[in-house]
């Protein structure tokens, strides 16, 4: 899709973290958004900001809300970009879980996204145009300890995001993968106030990778340096290197980190 504008997008997670970011870099190549998060006053405030935007409500934890606010954005004009921004950290060793926590975390990280997708690829694929954006993470290309549900989430993520694109293949409707570091400035990551022990990115880099994901197709977009990208093929291709100590290292949240993320469950 190398024109965006006079697309419509619909952002999740839109009204904190990287979700203002990504919705204002939009804006800013012309794209009509649908901006949707739990907190109906920052998006309201956020969609006066940027002119035009509309906004639904949703709590993508909850039974039968995603598949209502894809149902709800589609119905009011089409949409043909999906952000699926929103997720939660998930951070701590397994045991620290009950059930449902582990399920708002799975519910929001990994069902809300492809519920979404599924609601609105009918009508993309029926224009012949469209694109799927989703946000995943280096941590779901290396594993680490005290991040196994993140983790689980976002391989997950990559999983059906991959195959997705291969379905998807001569329909007009494309997919990403966005796969960043430790972000900072905004987001699950800098709200820890830690610093990123192997380098961070900044919200706008995040922003700036979607679009030129839509624009040029791209399969998957790593969001992080350039010798940081080339380390994280490593794991990926010899995976017992990650239970190195070396590789336990890198690849960990700081415990203060971990500690600080579990408070917000």
């Amino acid at each position: 899709m190398r024109e965006l504008t006079g697309t419509r997008a619909l952002v999740t997670g839109a009204s904190s973290g990287m979700g203002p970011v990504i919705a204002r870099r939009l804006h800013r190549e012309g794209v009509r958004l649908v901006l949707s998060a739990r907190r109906r006053p920052e998006l309201e405030e956020l969609a006066r900001q940027l002119v035009g935007s509309e906004v639904i409500t949703a709590d993508l934890s909850q039974g039968g809300e995603p598949e209502r606010l894809a149902q709800e954005a589609g119905a009011s004009g089409g949409i043909d970009i999906l952000v699926a921004n929103a997720g939660l950290p998930a951070s701590g060793d397994l045991l620290s879980f009950d059930v449902p926590a582990l399920d708002h975390a799975l519910d929001v990280n990994l069902r809300a996204p492809i519920v979404l997708a599924r609601g609105l690829l009918p009508g993309m694929i029926e224009r012949r145009r469209g694109h799927i954006v989703l946000m995943a993470s280096l941590a779901g290309k290396v594993a680490a300890p005290k991040i196994s549900i993140y983790a689980a989430t976002k391989f997950g993520l990559r999983g059906f995001g991959h195959a997705l694109r291969d379905e998807l293949r001569g329909t007009g409707v494309g997919v990403s993968l966005i796969s960043p570091t430790y972000v900072s400035e905004a987001g699950m990551w800098a709200e820890t106030g830690q610093r990123g022990p192997v380098g961070e990115v900044t919200p706008a880099q995040v922003a700036e990778a979607i679009v030129t994901a839509i624009r040029k197709d791209r399969s998957e977009v790593t969001v992080a340096s350039l010798a940081l990208r080339v380390a994280t093929r490593i794991p990926m291709a010899f995976p017992e290197l990650i239970h190195t100590p070396l590789g336990r290292g890198a690849g960990a949240h700081p415990d203060a980190a971990v500690e600080s993320q579990k408070a917000k469950r």
